[in-house]
């Protein structure tokens, strides 16, 4: 448990929607925030892999969340956005581009307000989440973004991009 939980500090979260849900990811994991994109699509890879992006000169896969999490595909909208994060896995940092339906604000979240993740009644496996958190009287799922994947998915995911 890092010193903030445990102090009952606050800390900024990044949060964004996935099919109408609150989503929250630690904003010292985003590395920016991005409008959609074109993303060319790598052939063979997981549903989810929706492609690859050209940031700056290099190649960042593209990740569907609402796919990644049993969802329905996210639409293209003008809301759409690609979230760029640092994934931190097996000691290496890899930038994956995450698909939102819309990018809301940074908020501050007090440690002490974000509950566990309840056993039931969410859509997604509560491996990948830190917490339920509640801002005014909305719900927000604080994601634990270096758990929404694993190693294998992740050095599958860099070595597609690698030859694309």
């Amino acid at each position: 448990m890092s010193d903030a939980a445990s102090s009952g500090e606050s800390r900024q979260y990044l949060t964004f929607t996935l099919a109408e849900e609150q989503y929250a990811v630690d904003v010292d994991d985003v590395k920016e925030v991005l409008e959609l994109t074109t993303v060319t699509r790598v052939p063979r890879t997981q549903e989810y892999m929706r492609g690859v992006i050209n940031l700056r000169g290099s190649v960042v896969p593209v990740i569907d969340l609402r796919l990644k999490f049993g969802m329905e595909a996210t639409e293209k909208t003008i809301d759409t956005s690609i979230v760029v994060l640092e994934v931190k896995l097996g000691g290496s940092t890899v930038t994956v581009g995450a698909l939102a339906d819309s990018v809301q604000e940074v908020i501050n979240l007090d440690e002490s307000v974000i509950e566990p993740p309840p056993r039931i009644g969410t859509r997604i496996n509560t491996d990948f989440i830190r917490g339920i958190g509640k801002q005014d009287e909305r719900f927000i799922i604080v994601l634990d973004i270096d758990r929404v994947f694993s190693e294998d998915e992740i050095s599958t995911v860099v070595e597609e991009t690698a030859n694309a």
